[in-house]
């Protein structure tokens, strides 16, 4: 990768796309991007920093913390553990669509309180179809529901990420655990891999995020939980500053049901090796080749 900064990057993106769709593409962002510290700006790509560049950037994003939310937090560089392929099942079979899952993604990952945002979306469907144009995902009344069987989506983690393909400055990429990632201090918000995503996995910032000190989660790690700021992209990560090291997802410790499998697939003695062996389990979107990190099975 080309040594370069988030300024230039912009610039790049200028040339390609000419002045008229530039200045389309980044009109959501041009309130935050007057904002960026003279740091932020010249901080160069997540790759390319050395260890004492890292260090400092932890702590001038610590110290921006405790000036903009007046909370104390610990953010760190949580890397892959080696020999780890992280993948997720769900046991359609016992989910009961009550969205807890999504209330503890909300909640261990900072985001924005008057949007209630979440990387989860929890699908109401028919019993019978696996069809989505027939599904929702803001029902209000009680569940589970006779005849019909609900469906968390979130980021399946693809081992042929088409999100990644179109970044236009290489902002996302797949770690080697299998976790797709995003620098968002690189992000430019173009939100082209929210368009690409066949999941509607991706979130975008288009506000600063509201969130009272006592409520936020001091532990957080660079590409994974910290606040994110307006104008750039976020997505689920696994909770990789909790599966890197080895604590289960935050969504998973959640359901009562215990309907979400998680672990490493290069472990024989895992959880989820089991599910993919012995269940059998299917992808959404199949036809796409996105090749998901993310299952669904029924009880037979």
């Amino acid at each position: 990768m080309e040594s370069s900064t988030r300024r230039t990057a912009l610039k790049a993106l200028g040339a390609t796309l000419g002045a008229a769709a530039f200045a389309r593409a980044l009109a959501p962002i041009a309130s935050a991007s007057e904002d960026l510290s003279m740091a932020e700006v010249l901080q160069r790509h997540y790759k390319q920093l050395s260890p004492d560049e890292m260090k400092a950037v932890l702590q001038r994003l610590e110290d921006e913390t405790w000036e903009q939310y007046g909370a104390v937090v610990d953010i760190d560089d949580t890397r892959p553990l080696p020999d780890t392929a992280f993948g997720y099942a769900l046991n359609l079979s016992v989910c009961i669509g009550c969205r807890k899952c999504a209330e503890a993604c909300h909640v261990e990952n900072n985001h924005d309180r008057p949007s209630n945002q979440s990387y989860i979306r929890v699908l109401e469907i028919d019993n019978g179809t696996v069809d989505l144009a027939f599904s929702t995902n803001d029902y209000d009344h009680a569940v589970p529901q006779k005849q019909k069987y609900y469906m968390p989506v979130q980021c399946h983690q693809c081992d042929n990420p088409p999100c990644v393909d179109v970044c236009p400055v290489e902002a996302t990429w797949k770690e080697s655990d299998g976790i797709v990632v995003i620098d968002y201090n690189w992000c430019i918000g173009c939100r082209y891999c929210e368009a690409a995503c066949p999941y509607h996995a991706r979130r975008f910032n288009w506000t600063k995020p509201e969130i009272p000190a006592e409520e936020i989660n001091p532990d957080q790690s660079y590409l994974s939980n910290r606040i994110r700021p307006q104008g750039v992209m976020e997505k689920c990560t696994f909770c990789l500053h909790r599966t890197r090291k080895g604590k289960m997802p935050a969504c998973l410790e959640a359901c009562p049901t215990g309907s979400r499998v998680f672990g490493n697939m290069l472990d024989p003695n895992s959880e989820i090796r089991w599910v993919l062996e012995n269940k059998r389990v299917f992808i959404l979107k199949e036809d796409l080749g996105t090749q998901p990190r993310f299952f669904y099975f029924f009880d037979e």
